[in-house]
C-alpha cells in the first residue's frame, strides 16, 4: 500500500474575501480522495494568525480546540510547526503539498506563495509572478497589452489624487471613458468593492467605495457584454476548458450574484459559435501563458453584443471552488472530469515544478566563483587582447564614450559575450595583458560585477 500524501489546505485569511474561503476550503476538503491523501487543514484568522487543528470548526465559530502555527521559511524543512507554549514548538505535519485556497490580499496574490518557496514547499497553483500580476488589476491590463490581447478602455486612478483633486480626477476620467464606467479596487476579488456607474454621481460614490478596499482604483469602460469564462489547466503546455457563459439576474456579477444570491445561471458550453468559442480559448491560453500562471486560472471575458468583439477582463489564478458555481468542475464532468480527479491533476502538477526547480538550485549551488576553480587559458589571449585593442581604437573616437563595446573575461567565461563601458574594458584589457584572474565578485539590478583577484580591479557589466 502507497503512503499517502500529506496535504495542507490553506484557506481563511486577512482579505475582504475570508468567508469565500471557507466555503471553498471546505468543498476541496470534501472532495479530496481520503484514501490517497492526508488532509491537514490550516486556518488564517481575518488577524492574520495561523491555526492549525480543528481550523475549520474554529473559523466558522463552531470550536476553539486549535493550536497557533507556522510554516517556517527554511528550504530545509517542509515541517507546519505548531506552538506548544509560548516559547516551545513543535512539528505538527511533514506537508507534501499544499494548496492554497486563499482568495484576494494575503494570498493570492504572491504573498503565501513566496513563503511556500521559501519553505520548498510544493504548492498548486500560480507561483509569486504569476498570481501577484493575476491579482492587480492595472499591472495584468499593462500585460496584456504588451502582448496584443484585447482590452477595454481604461484608467488608472490613485487614492491620493482623488483625495486631493477629486474634481480633475473625475474630469480626466470623462475625458478618457464614457458613462457607464466601472470603478475597481486593482487588488481585490470576487467583485468586493466594484460599482458599475451611469452617471457623475455613481462615479463619485464608486470611486469613493473602491478606495476604501486600495490605495489604486481601476476605472473601466462599460459595455454591454456577455460574461464568458474558460477554465486553463497545465503547467508549460496548459489547455482550455469549454467556454461557459455566466447570466447574472444583477446588474452585474458582483459578490452577492456569486455568493449570496446564488440564481445566476452558469451554460456550459456558452452558446456560441465554434470560431468564436475557439478564439476565446486560444486567448486564454495566451493571458494565461503571458502571467506565468500555472496549474490552474479561470479567464474571465467580455463578449461585446453589438459587434461580437472579445476582451480579456481578469483572470483568477486562486478560482472560487465553490461548487454550486465552478466552472472548473461543471466543465470536468462534461468532459468526463470529476471534481476529486481535477484536484488529483492540480496535485500532481505542484509536484511535476518541484524536481525542476530543485535542480535548478543545485545547478546554482554547485557554481562556486573561486580562482582556484578557474582553468588558465593563455592561448586565448592574443585574440581577445587584438579584439578589446581594436575596439578601444575605434571608441576613442567617440567623444562623449557612450559606445558600449563587446568585452570577453578570458578566464572565466570565454564563451559569453559581455558589454562594458570604455572605461571598464580599459580595465580589463590591462588585467588581461597582467594575466590576472577575473572572477565574478556580486550580481546586482543594474547587472554584473567582475573583480580582478590579483589587483582587484571592478568591472561593472
Amino acid at each position: 500500500m502507497s503512503k499517502k500524501l500529506k496535504v495542507g489546505i490553506i484557506f481563511g485569511g486577512r482579505s475582504g474575501e475570508h468567508d469565500v474561503s471557507l466555503n471553498s476550503a471546505q468543498s476541496v476538503m470534501n472532495a479530496l480522495d481520503k484514501s490517497r491523501y492526508d488532509i491537514v487543514p490550516i486556518g488564517i484568522t481575518r488577524s492574520g494568525k495561523w491555526i492549525t487543528g480543528g481550523a475549520v470548526a474554529a473559523l466558522t465559530g463552531g470550536s476553539d480546540a486549535t493550536r497557533p502555527a507556522a510554516l517556517l521559511a527554511g528550504a530545509g524543512t517542509s515541517a507546519l510547526m505548531q506552538f506548544d507554549t509560548e516559547s516551545r514548538m513543535s512539528a505538527a505535519a511533514d506537508l507534501d503539498v499544499v494548496i492554497p485556497v486563499l482568495h484576494g490580499t494575503y494570498g493570492e496574490d504572491g504573498t503565501v506563495q513566496g513563503l511556500l518557496e521559501l519553505a520548498n514547499v510544493p504548492y498548486v497553483g500560480a507561483g509569486v509572478v504569476g498570481s501577484a500580476v493575476g491579482m492587480d488589476k492595472a499591472i495584468f491590463k499593462a500585460v496584456m497589452q504588451a502582448h496584443g490581447i484585447p482590452i477595454l478602455p481604461w484608467q488608472l486612478v490613485r487614492r491620493a489624487d482623488w483625495q486631493a483633486n477629486g474634481d480633475l480626477v473625475i474630469a480626466e476620467v470623462e475625458a478618457a471613458l464614457r458613462y457607464p464606467v466601472f470603478t475597481k479596487p486593482a487588488n481585490l476579488g470576487s467583485s468586493v468593492g466594484i460599482c458599475k456607474c451611469a452617471n457623475r454621481a455613481e462615479l463619485v460614490h464608486g470611486l469613493h467605495e473602491a478606495a476604501r478596499f486600495d490605495r489604486r482604483i481601476v476605472v473601466e469602460q462599460g459595455i454591454d457584454a456577455r460574461e464568458l469564462e474558460v477554465s486553463v489547466l497545465g503547467n508549460d503546455e496548459p489547455i482550455a476548458s469549454i467556454v461557459g457563459e455566466i447570466r447574472p439576474k444583477r446588474a452585474f456579477y458582483d459578490y452577492v450574484a456569486k455568493y449570496i444570491s446564488d440564481d445566476s445561471d452558469l451554460l456550459i458550453p456558452a452558446p456560441i459559435s465554434a470560431e468564436l468559442s475557439d478564439r476565446i480559448r486560444r486567448l486564454a491560453v495566451d493571458a494565461f501563458q503571458a502571467i506565468d500562471c500555472a496549474g490552474l486560472g479561470r479567464v474571465d471575458f467580455l463578449l461585446d453584443r453589438t459587434d461580437d468583439a472579445v476582451y480579456i477582463n481578469e483572470i483568477n489564478t486562486i478560482p472560487g471552488f465553490t461548487t454550486s458555481r465552478c466552472i472548473e468542475t461543471k466543465a470536468g464532468s462534461l468532459t468526463g472530469i470529476s471534481y476529486s480527479e481535477l484536484l488529483d491533476r492540480l496535485i500532481g502538477l505542484a509536484l511535476d515544478r518541484l524536481p525542476k526547480k530543485r535542480h535548478r538550485r543545485r545547478h546554482l549551488t554547485r557554481q562556486r566563483w573561486r580562482p582556484s576553480a578557474i582553468k588558465h587559458q593563455p592561448h586565448q589571449y592574443e585574440r581577445i587582447e587584438a579584439r578589446t585593442k581594436t575596439a578601444l581604437a575605434q571608441a576613442s573616437r567617440d567623444a562623449a564614450c557612450k559606445q558600449r563595446l563587446l568585452c570577453r573575461c578570458p578566464k572565466l567565461h570565454p564563451s559569453r559575450k559581455r558589454y562594458a563601458s570604455v572605461a571598464c574594458a580599459n580595465r580589463l584589457n590591462r588585467c588581461v595583458r597582467q594575466d590576472h584572474h577575473c572572477v565574478l565578485y556580486s550580481s546586482r539590478p543594474a547587472g554584473i560585477v567582475w573583480r580582478c583577484w590579483h589587483c582587484a580591479s571592478t568591472l561593472f557589466i
